[in-house]
């Protein structure tokens, strides 16, 4: 018999026989059975090198190792945009930490054993560690292959490069704008790479049975992309590849596409009928996971003396690391979107993803519209001073509003931006200036704007199913995750305002792609739009279904009959009223002993069939590539001490327009969080590279991130609400645009407190006072 469990490390007994084992592998062994196997990965030292050569015979006679792979047994490559990421490299590896081998063995301990015992001779290659330096003429080719990798049509590598992409966008006559300007700014920005620090790391398992069928738990935004990528890549039959997806320990686009899950999968492969897991350390999380792209931005922007924007060239070079697999994307979107939240009507803009030898780049918090803000939002604030006009005035003066034609043409839908920048200048006292008690500490304030539209393929599609339970309690599945942004609640509260049911009867289930139905992913701050939309058609469907039930049995017009408080009701017939958990799944009797209706049943889909991603190449125009755009405002108030540079942020303020906001706690959740993760990128974060390639920082020693010590003592979410038409109920996502406007807020902040202006962040202590000595300040 089974008798207890325990945490901890504990004697414990199962089937009555007394058992010590870690809390860790007493979870696995319950979980996954006895047979659980475990990864152990090799990885490069080499920024990039040729592979001459792979020995692995010592490693495999070490005892209770299952198998050895590497990329004589799977030289697949893989990629959601753009296939160009091997599962294990053949030809060479291309930054430090890729991975070139893997053990499986019993225990995870003889796995990291034996893979010390792998022999890899290697040529070292030149390498490159700047993105700029990567588009130099005769730079070294990081993927020659380049021109014969899969890639989808809305993408444009550029084969005999270290180009992945571009995205060009050309809107009016530039030349000529500039040349009618009064005056005009032109400056370079730089954001460094930072990483995701979610508080779980990424984990997988995995179990190939005798039948060929490859299940897989991962923690993951995107379970079945992860199934498509999977299957397409191991030439599986999708109905044969399973991904179930439990609560996920933080994500922040780190854990969106696919990254080591596939090793776990094909490692499950070599050795079937034994479930497999592989977990990052910290360390390989830094290395092996993936980053945000660094950017070198150059911006011009040219204005007349009363104080509208005419021309802006907009130059963004992103470093995509060793793969553009998923970075082009990012790439690609801001491409569209980098004129900012304004209306400007002549528009230069290229965006270029471009191979380097670091980590793979791809998706995070912003989706790379919180780096080209800091710029374009540092050089608003700078022409603002010129021209003498006050920086809020000039924002509101160029705000994009409903109808004005967006960066490749398409007309702007309704936004709230003005309100925003109105309630957050408001709220902080943009205009009241604050003297600080202590004569060695400064008090400034600094603003932003800020937009952002959803980063999607055009075929982005979800789907929601609900069935009733017989006490009228209802499950909804789908197959977003939930991620502690509060979708799960958000799909109940839809469902619940639709079907008149309280929360409380509601569940909604976390994904597994053999029951859930489909959802693209988890990302771009769409889901409460895209697959709440899904959700509402699902309970419309299940409320016609219960109206049309009750109305064949029992006599009723259809346009009479309502629901309220869970129960059927009728608008001529005041004492009528049926229970939904009286017939939603045994149906309604009738007078001769037949039943009318059956189990109650609902499905919903949505696309967005406006879309199209197929512009013209060279100008960006012609097509409809994003659903809409949300739009917001923040801004900080900051001391800084002299003597020390240190930045204490001690109020902020931010207003975004959400349509329509679900659930307000939550969205201000939204708000705080964004802001304390933009903080941390204004402020702390940045990945550190030697000249080589190797990362000097990948714990979090040695790579800040904030804590509760920085949290603000004022913190002010603000919401707008002009409804999004197509939008359940007019809503609109923010969960990624709460960070963007923190990096040019507080760099706005710097400046106007001590007279210097930053193009580069984080901006650290010791960043500052070289700033304020060269000043001679």
């Amino acid at each position: 018999m089974k008798d207890y469990k325990y945490v901890g490390k504990k004697s414990i007994r199962i089937d009555g026989k007394a058992k010590v084992m870690g809390a860790a592998k007493y979870t696995d062994d319950l979980e996954f059975g006895p047979n659980l196997l475990h990864i152990a990965v090799l990885s490069s030292p080499h920024a990039h090198a040729k592979i001459l050569g792979i020995e692995t015979s010592e490693a495999e006679k070490v005892p209770g190792v299952k198998a050895v792979i590497s990329g004589k047994d799977f030289p697949q490559k893989f990629g959601l945009y753009l296939r160009d990421h091997a599962i294990f490299p053949n030809d060479k590896v291309r930054y430090v930490g890729e991975q070139v081998a893997a053990v499986i063995a019993k225990t995870k301990k003889i796995a990291q054993a034996a893979v010390k015992k792998i022999q890899v001779e290697y040529e070292v290659l030149p390498n490159i560690q700047n993105a700029l330096d990567s588009i130099k003429p005769n730079a070294t080719l990081i993927h020659p292959n380049l021109g014969n990798y899969e890639v989808v049509p809305w993408l444009y590598p550029q084969p005999g490069t270290n180009i992945g992409h571009v995205r060009k966008i050309r809107k009016g006559e530039i030349d000529k704008a500039f040349e009618e300007a009064d005056f005009i700014l032109e400056d370079q920005y730089h954001v460094p790479h930072v990483v995701h620090a979610p508080m779980e790391n990424h984990i997988a398992v995995a179990l190939f049975d005798y039948e060929d069928r490859l299940t897989m738990w991962n923690s993951t935004q995107s379970p079945h992309t992860q199934r498509n990528i999977l299957a397409s890549c191991l030439n599986i039959p999708h109905k044969d590849v399973r991904v179930i997806a439990p609560y996920v320990g933080g994500g922040f686009g780190g854990k969106a596409g696919i990254s080591m899950e596939v090793i776990a999968a094909v490692a499950a492969m070599k050795v079937p009928g034994c479930p497999v897991k592989l977990a990052w350390s910290r360390k390989e999380e830094f290395e092996n996971s993936s980053q945000r792209q660094e950017l070198f931005a150059k911006v011009k922007m040219g204005v007349k003396n009363d104080g509208t924007i005419i021309a802006l060239k907009h130059e963004l070079f992103w470093d995509v690391g060793a793969s553009a697999e998923y970075g082009s994307n990012v790439v690609n979107a801001t491409g569209f979107s980098a004129i900012g939240p304004y209306n400007i009507p002549n528009v230069y803009i290229d965006s270029f993803a471009i191979y380097t030898n670091r980590p793979p780049c791809g998706a995070y918090r912003g989706f790379g519209y919180s780096e080209f803000h800091f710029g374009l939002e540092s050089h608003i604030d700078r022409i603002a001073k010129k021209l003498n006009m006050d920086p809020i005035e000039f924002r509101k003066k160029n705000a994009i509003k409903e109808g004005d034609k967006v960066a490749y043409g398409v007309e702007m839908g309704p936004t709230g931006l003005r309100e925003c920048i109105e309630k957050v200048a408001e709220k902080i006292e943009m205009g009241k200036e604050v003297i600080s008690d202590d004569p060695d500490k400064i008090i400034a304030k600094g603003f932003a704007c800020a937009w952002k539209a959803p980063a999607m393929p055009p075929n982005e599609s979800s789907a929601a199913f609900i069935k009733f339970n017989e006490d009228g309690s209802i499950n909804i599945l789908v197959s977003g995750m939930e991620l502690g942004q509060g979708y799960l609640t958000s799909m109940a509260k839809i469902a619940a305002e639709v079907l008149s049911i309280p929360l409380e009867k509601i569940r909604v289930e976390h994904p597994d792609t053999d029951r859930n139905p489909y959802e693209w992913q988890t990302v771009a701050s769409h889901t409460t739009w895209s697959s709440g939309n899904a959700v509402k058609k699902a309970a419309i469907e299940a409320k016609g279904r219960i109206i049309e039930t009750v109305s064949r049995a029992l006599n009723y017009k259809k346009d009479t009959l309502y629901l309220e408080d869970e129960m059927v009701k009728c608008t001529v017939d005041s004492n009528f009223s049926l229970a939904l958990k009286d017939f939603v799944i045994n149906g309604i009797q009738m007078k001769d002993g037949t039943f009318r209706g059956g189990p109650i049943l609902g499905t919903g889909i949505f696309m967005p069939e406006f879309t199209s991603a197929m512009v013209d190449p060279e100008t960006g125009q012609g097509g409809h590539p994003n659903v809409h755009y949300t739009t917001g405002a923040g801004a900080v108030e900051i001391e800084i001490d002299k003597r020390t540079g240190r930045v204490r942020v001690l109020k902020m303020a931010e207003a975004f327009d959400a349509g329509k906001v679900l659930n307000p706690d939550l969205a201000k959740g939204q708000i705080i969080g964004g802001f304390m993760q933009g903080l941390g990128t204004a402020l702390w974060e940045e990945v550190k590279f030697d000249e080589n390639g190797k990362i000097l920082n990948p714990n979090f020693t040695d790579y800040k991130i904030p804590t509760t010590l920085e949290v603000p003592d004022e913190m002010y979410p603000i919401f707008v609400e002009v409804a999004q038409p197509d939008g359940p109920f007019g809503v609109r996502g923010i969960g990624e645009h709460t960070m963007i406007p923190v990096m040019p807020a507080v760099g706005n902040a710097i400046a106007n407190a001590l007279g210097i202006r930053l193009t580069e962040v984080p901006f650290t202590p010791e960043r500052i006072l070289a700033a304020l000595e060269k000043k001679g300040k």
